[in-house]
């Protein structure tokens, strides 16, 4: 997939999946800029708090002052905790809500006005399986990451027809050194490898991907 001369902002993109999909999108031929919460001495980076609106609002500013426009946001911003309901503390379970849902929320709301104004864009999300297919133990993250399914369906819905697209994807266990940490005896083999998702990624970016809005991709 190309995506040439395309103006990606990508937030979280210095995590630990970040290290793929930036490339991956430098790969395509995008101008990539990353959005991120320490500052850094790349000024492709951009200093952002995602769970603060007038942050996020002053950072997407900064970038289409650089560019003249964002094309597409890449959300790869997220969370997890582990806990029942009735293990779950109040302070645990508002900042999954925050990482997983708000930031999505901030984020959308900040870069829909000029997209759609000039009739063109692409905003992605990436969710979790667990956001269709819950399990038990993890009541916050699988709630919070539900809700961002469903904010991904709803504004799908309000910006139809406009040439603006939302989409998520939802992988499974994704193969990071943090989560081989956490979980030594697992089966790596049925993790999802992050350049899997890069290239997914990818795909609903392009405009190969037009006809796609408010999809929920599981991978994995």
């Amino acid at each position: 997939m190309k995506l040439d001369n395309q103006v990606v902002l990508i937030a979280g993109g210095n995590g630990a999946l970040g290290q793929t999909v930036v490339p991956a999108f430098i790969q395509s031929g995008a101008q990539v800029f990353i959005a991120d919460r320490h500052a850094h001495d790349n000024p492709s980076t951009i200093q952002v708090d995602v769970t603060n609106e007038t942050d996020v609002r002053r950072a997407v500013k900064e970038v289409a002052s650089k560019t003249g426009h964002i094309d597409v946001l890449i959300n790869l911003v997220g969370g997890f905790a582990a806990g029942r309901v009735v293990e779950t503390e109040i302070a645990v379970w508002q900042r999954m809500l925050t990482m997983n849902l708000t930031a999505a929320f901030l984020l959308s709301k900040a870069v829909l006005p000029p997209m759609l104004e000039r009739r063109i864009g692409r905003i992605v999300h990436v969710a979790a399986r667990a956001a269709v297919d819950p399990f038990p133990g993890a009541a916050a993250y699988i709630v919070s990451k539900s809700g961002l399914a469903t904010l991904i369906r709803t504004m799908a819905l309000e910006i139809a027809g406009t040439g603006v697209t939302v989409n998520g994807v939802l992988p499974t266990t994704i193969d990071t050194p943090a989560n081989r940490k956490s979980m030594p005896e697992a089966d790596i083999s049925q993790w999802v490898r992050p350049d899997s998702i890069a290239q997914l990624l990818v795909f609903l970016a392009s405009p190969n991907a037009a006809q796609l809005n408010g999809s929920l991709i599981p991978i994995g």
